[in-house]
């Protein structure tokens, strides 16, 4: 019990870091439930935290790039921490439902219009954050 509860406030501790000195703590993505997208650093990581699993699944595919599926409208963080512990980068990822439940354009008339993601021609399912 006091192991997972050291772990947790580990990533508390951290999560809290990233925000503070995260480099690119103003990077926000808008994506769509059912949508994966493929997101592209320019420093290679060890590990990346999801502030809110409900929200995103990430899957790691090498040392510059994760996989991001959308499970569920809603908001998250994708922490980014090299191989020496240092947070090299913390994405704020929103979710937005299905089309024919609103979708993006829901999301954006309540606010979320601060779209700072930008697909790059490595194709439709990719983009270049850096």
């Amino acid at each position: 019990m006091k192991a997972v509860f050291r772990e947790l406030v580990v990533a508390a501790i951290l999560l809290l870091i990233a925000n503070v000195s995260a480099p690119g703590g103003d990077r926000a993505v808008v994506l769509r439930v059912g949508t994966a997208s493929r997101l592209m650093l320019d420093q290679s990581f060890e590990t990346v935290l999801v502030g809110d699993p409900h929200i995103v699944n990430v899957r790691t595919d090498d040392d510059r790039s994760v996989l991001v599926e959308p499970l569920n409208p809603g908001a998250t963080n994708l922490v980014f921490i090299d191989a020496r512990g240092i947070v090299i980068d913390n994405i704020r990822v929103s979710v937005c439902g299905a089309p024919a439940a609103g979708g993006c354009d829901a999301a954006a008339s309540a606010g979320n219009s601060d779209q700072r993601f930008t697909p790059q021609p490595h194709g439709p399912d990719r983009a270049r954050l850096g």
